[in-house]
């Protein structure tokens, strides 16, 4: 007997294939379990080809059906994106571009950027999000972000990235502290000094090249906190935790606790990178993109 292969086969299968599971599958469908089988079973013979491998209760994919998975997850987000997009149309919005971010783009960067876009596309929405490195290259790579703002010297393969800024890094010192830029000579002033970094986790890359400067100045740093937060850095350092160091960009100017000493004499720069995927079809990337 001939099938139609529709829409419903294609979705069934992803339920199948991302728990292995008809069951719980079906549950999730809010099908039998017998009606998902007859589907997939629908689904082989109009493709001809074997989807599941089944064995004592086990369920795995054949190579097909791993194959099927992948294009079809990938290309199910591009057509999500159309129909979304098509939607906002209807409703007035030329589209939506969803940002991933850590957070010194976020001081200057994005802002400026997104002020000089919306004169000229005033009807677009924008989704903005605070992401570490890591969890900006997956949502980028599954397509659940439109753009990232990272530092990182690496990406994957499918990314593009354009460098935005590249910036010396500063010391964060208490406003009571005895050094200051009059007297600041090098950071082996520091030797005993504990230090409130940014959790190598949010950024190893960014991590690694700050215990660079260390190593450079011949000691090893006394660090008692790692956050993720510029500003839980700074709530740390007015209250006599320990001193920092960071991105020129995350300067505080309004703070009157805290002092800045930039370290313009060290080498090491820190770049913020604006980061996409090649095959993303958001209509409205690709007129952000040139801006950057």
């Amino acid at each position: 007997m001939s099938y139609q292969l529709e829409f419903r086969h294609i979705k069934y299968f992803l339920a199948v294939a991302d728990v292995l599971h008809f069951r719980k599958a079906a549950e999730t469908l809010f099908i039998s379990q017998p009606g998902l089988s007859r589907q997939i079973k629908e689904m082989e013979a109009h493709l001809d080809v074997k989807l599941f491998e089944r064995h004592n209760r086990q369920v795995k994919l054949t190579p097909t059906g791993m194959y099927l998975k992948e294009e079809l997850s990938k290309n199910l987000k591009n057509l999500d994106t159309i129909l979304y997009h098509a939607k906002l149309l209807e409703n007035g919005k030329d589209g939506k571009l969803n940002f991933g971010y850590v957070g010194s783009a976020m001081q200057k960067i994005i802002p400026n950027l997104l002020l000089k876009f919306t004169k000229d596309h005033p009807n677009v929405l924008f989704s903005l999000k605070e992401m570490d490195n890591s969890k900006q290259i997956e949502g980028l790579l599954a397509q659940d972000i439109d753009i990232g703002f990272v530092r990182l010297d690496r990406i994957p393969r499918g990314l593009e990235s354009h460098p935005i800024l590249k910036e010396p890094f500063c010391l964060v010192l208490p406003k009571n502290h005895a050094i200051d830029a009059s007297n600041f000579k090098n950071l082996s002033q520091f030797k005993e000094a504990h230090f409130i970094l940014f959790d190598p986790e949010y950024s190893a890359s960014y991590y690694e090249k700050v215990m660079t400067i260390f190593d450079e100045s011949g000691f090893s740093p006394l660090v008692s906190h790692n956050t993720i937060h510029a500003g839980s850095i700074y709530k740390l350092v007015e209250n006599n935790f320990g001193i920092s160091i960071v991105p020129k960009s995350l300067i505080n100017e309004n703070n009157s606790n805290l002092k800045f000493i930039e370290l313009h004499k060290i080498k090491q720069r820190t770049t913020l990178y604006a980061i996409w995927n090649k095959e993303n079809r958001n209509p409205i990337l690709d007129k952000f993109i040139p801006l950057l």
